[in-house]
C-alpha cells in the first residue's frame, strides 16, 4: 500500500519541526552558557578595587592604591606630611624617612605589610645621593628586601625629592 503524499509532506514537516525545536533548545543553553561566561568575566572584572584614603595627598588625580585579587599596587608616593602637600623640615633625609614611611602607612592601610612588598620602583632626584637613600630605605625592609628599580627623574611632583611606588601581596 503507497502512503498518500500529503502524509508525507506532513512527516517531513514534523521532523523539520523537531530539528527546527532541537536546535532552538541547543541555541538557548549556549546563550545561557555564554551569559554565564560572561557573568564570570564581569566577576573577575569586579575584583579591582580602587582604594583612597583620607591621608591621600589633597585633590591627586588618582587612586592611592588599587587591589587586584591578592596584589595591591601602591601610588607612587611623595615625602609630603600626611594630608597635606607640605614636606617636613630637615630636607633629604626628612623627606627619605617621610616618604618611606607613606608607603608603609599605605601598605598597612589597605591590609598588608612591609615585610609583603615584593617589587619597589624608586624615584630620586639626584641620583649621587642613591646610596643615602638605600641607607633609609633599608630600614623599612629589615629581612629580605623586595624587587627594586631606580632611576633619576628631575621634576617630581610637587619639588619632591623621591617617589616610591611598591606592590604588596595581601595576605590569605
Amino acid at each position: 500500500m503507497k502512503t498518500p503524499s500529503f502524509l508525507l509532506n506532513a512527516s517531513a514537516i514534523l521532523s523539520l519541526l523537531l530539528v527546527l525545536s532541537a536546535c532552538s533548545e541547543h541555541s538557548e543553553k549556549s546563550e545561557t552558557m555564554g551569559e554565564e561566561q560572561s557573568k564570570k568575566a564581569e566577576n573577575h572584572a569586579t575584583d579591582i578595587e580602587f582604594l583612597n584614603s583620607e591621608t591621600a595627598l589633597p585633590e591627586a588625580p588618582f587612586s592611592n592604591a588599587a587591589r587586584v585579587g591578592n596584589l595591591l599596587f601602591i601610588s607612587g608616593q611623595i615625602g609630603v606630611i600626611p594630608g597635606t602637600r607640605d614636606f617636613p623640615e630637615g630636607g633629604f633625609d626628612a623627606q627619605a624617612h617621610q616618604v618611606m614611611t607613606n608607603v608603609k602607612n599605605t601598605v598597612e592601610e589597605f591590609g598588608s605589610s612591609m615585610d609583603r612588598v615584593v617589587k619597589c620602583l624608586v624615584m630620586i632626584d639626584d641620583m649621587e645621593r642613591w646610596g643615602d637613600f638605600n641607607s633609609i630605605y633599608v630600614q623599612y625592609f629589615p629581612g629580605p628586601k623586595p624587587a627594586r628599580s631606580a632611576f633619576g627623574a628631575d621634576g617630581l611632583a610637587l619639588g619632591a625629592l623621591f617617589e616610591v611606588e611598591c606592590i604588596a601581596v595581601m595576605p590569605d
